[in-house]
């Protein structure tokens, strides 16, 4: 008898490590817009945008009310996947061939299979359209996306869309391959993401799934049941069609969100929401109404996209596991895109990161409550990235 409670307790002991070690690791999810800025969510104080998913999300999640990228599209994204400064990355421009990254970089998915991840891509790479440059080449292991800077973007280089892509039922590139598709652009990429999320759930191996829609960068058309509300209340194309596509990514976000609990994957996945960089507004400007009686919002902010002011930079950046951070938290630390890489490395339990690439800091012991701060002695420079 008292052998086999030796045994026992050693096997229990064995058990207890592999747990503590071994344990599987949470999936991530990050979710970035396209062009939609600060202002446009409901908790933001946006008076007539409806935005019932991310509000939750919002109410449920460590807010970081500091949290700066670059001007544009490509450099933001740049720094996502390396955690350096966008121009050491090559990524000087948002067309032109000049949106390539550096393929002397090491990225994000490459770091996290030191940890046992798999990823996937799903909508904008926007970081080099030839070959080399494919996401499916650095590091994802499912790869869905649109060309260029944005669906249509045909402009005559190497670095551009299909000609005469659309943002209903368009061409996309699925590991490589060009593959037609059904429906709005961001209702494919969030279906795409939902299916290989699905695929994985049950997997031993943590995923990392990256949903970049494209939307709501211009041109700016939405599924007729989203402009429509806006039309009816006396808005122009344009900008019905820029919230529209706003209220639309918050339905894909509450199916999302959905479906993470549904597949009981709540508290295995941090769920991170993010934009790229100010909003364009579709035309509105400050000081004015976009429809009479709806004036035009960003949060009291100067500068929108495309301006190294507080308003091309400032974005959304909404953090959650459900379960094992505090939800309800505001950080006014400054943070950053370059961060990002550091501190999902951290989350990953990765120690060892690229040699002298990675520029950011892990705020992963702000998530876990180890502290309250951090060091305010940083200074961070940006630059609108339209390098002639």
């Amino acid at each position: 008898m008292r052998f086999t409670l030796q045994l026992l307790s050693v096997f229990l002991y064995a058990l207890c490590g592999l747990t503590d070690t071994q344990a599987k690791k949470p999936n991530i999810i990050l979710v970035i817009t396209d062009d939609q800025g600060y202002g446009p969510i409901g908790r933001h104080g946006h008076p007539w945008i409806r935005t019932p998913h991310l509000d939750k999300l919002y109410d449920t999640s460590t807010r970081f009310t500091r949290f700066i990228v670059s001007p544009t599209c490509a450099p933001t994204r740049a720094a996502l996947m390396t955690g350096r400064h966008p121009m050491k990355n090559g990524v000087t421009h948002t067309i032109l061939e000049r949106e390539r990254m550096t393929l002397k970089a090491t990225t994000l998915p490459q770091v996290l299979k030191q940890a046992g991840y798999t990823s996937g891509i799903f909508g904008k790479w926007h970081l080099g359209d030839e070959e080399p440059y494919q996401p499916h080449k650095r590091g994802f292991d499912e790869a869905f996306i649109h060309g260029a800077g944005g669906i249509g973007q045909a402009y005559k280089c190497s670095c551009a869309d299909t000609p005469g892509n659309k943002y209903f039922d368009p061409v996309v590139r699925h590991n490589g391959s060009f593959v037609k598709t059904k429906g709005f652009c961001t209702d494919i990429f969030f279906t795409a993401a939902l299916g290989w999320i699905k695929a994985k759930k049950d997997s031993d191996a943590p995923f990392f799934a990256y949903i970049t829609t494209n939307a709501p960068h211009g041109p700016f058309i939405a599924p007729p049941k989203n402009t429509k509300r806006f039309t009816d209340l006396g808005f122009a194309g344009k900008p019905a069609g820029f919230y529209g596509m706003i209220e639309n990514i918050d339905e894909n976000m509450g199916r999302l969100m959905g479906k993470l609990k549904e597949w009981d994957l709540y508290e295995d996945t941090i769920l991170i929401f993010m934009s790229d960089n100010g909003m364009t507004g579709a035309g509105s400007r400050p000081g004015q109404q976009v429809a009479k009686g709806y004036p035009f919002f960003n949060a009291g902010m100067k500068g929108m996209k495309g301006s190294a002011d507080e308003g091309g930079v400032r974005v959304p950046f909404l953090v959650r596991w459900d379960g094992h951070w505090k939800a309800g938290r505001d950080f006014d630390t400054v943070s950053a895109h370059i961060d990002v890489l550091p501190t999902f490395a951290a989350i990953a339990g990765i120690k060892t990161l690229p040699k002298n690439q990675v520029e950011g800091r892990s705020f992963l012991p702000l998530l876990t409550g180890e502290k309250k701060t951090l060091p305010d002695d940083r200074y961070l420079f940006t630059h609108k990235a339209r390098w002639k």
